[in-house]
C-alpha cells in the first residue's frame, strides 16, 4: 500500500467485527486489532483437533484448537493465549510454545492474521470443551488418519477449516 492510496472509512462496526471501505475494496477486520493463535498440538502421536459450532457457516466446524489474542488481557502474549487455549478447549497444556509464523486465511477479504504454533510437552490435564458459552468436542487422531477422518466429519455434515490443508497432500 502507498501513501497515495485512498483512506480507510468503517462502513459499520458491532463489538468485535467491522466492514471497512478503502477505495473500490471492502474488508472485514477484527475491532481493537485482535489477533488470533492457532496450535499444532500432538499427544502420544496423534494430533489434537477440535470441531464446534460455527454461527458464520451454519454449522460445526473441524479445526484446530485457537483462539484470540489479548481479547481479555491486552497485555497477553502469543505463547501465553496458545496455553490458555489449549487448556480451556482440549483439556491439554504444553511445556513449551513454538512460533512458526504468521498467515493470513482469506487475504482477499479479511485483515484478520493468526499465529500459527507448535506446542511442545504436550499432556493432559483436564476434560477441554471450551468455556461456559463453548460446545468444543475434542478428538485425537494419527496424522495418516487425518484425510480420512476428515473425510468423515465432512460426510456427517461438518465444515472444515482451510488450515487442515497442512495435513493433506494434494
Amino acid at each position: 500500500m502507498t501513501q497515495d492510496d485512498p483512506p480507510e472509512e468503517v462502513m459499520w462496526a458491532g463489538k468485535y467485527v467491522r466492514a471497512m471501505r478503502q477505495g473500490q475494496w471492502e474488508y472485514a477486520s477484527r475491532t481493537h486489532g485482535t489477533r488470533a493463535v492457532v496450535i499444532l498440538a500432538e499427544h502420544d502421536g496423534k494430533i489434537i483437533l477440535i470441531d464446534q459450532p460455527r454461527v458464520a457457516v451454519g454449522r460445526r466446524c473441524l479445526e484446530l484448537p485457537a483462539g484470540l489474542i489479548g481479547d481479555i488481557d491486552a497485555g497477553e502474549t502469543v505463547e501465553a493465549a496458545a496455553v490458555k487455549e489449549l487448556e480451556e478447549e482440549t483439556g491439554f497444556t504444553a511445556e513449551r510454545i513454538e512460533r512458526l509464523g504468521d498467515f493470513h486465511a482469506s487475504p482477499g477479504m479479511l485483515s484478520e492474521s493468526f499465529t500459527l504454533v507448535r506446542a511442545h510437552g504436550v499432556r493432559r490435564i483436564g476434560s477441554g470443551g471450551g468455556d461456559e458459552h463453548e460446545d468444543i468436542s475434542v478428538h485425537l487422531v494419527a496424522r495418516e488418519e487425518i484425510a480420512d477422518f476428515i473425510q468423515r466429519k465432512r460426510g456427517e455434515g461438518l465444515a472444515v477449516d482451510a488450515k487442515l490443508l497442512i495435513f493433506l497432500n494434494f
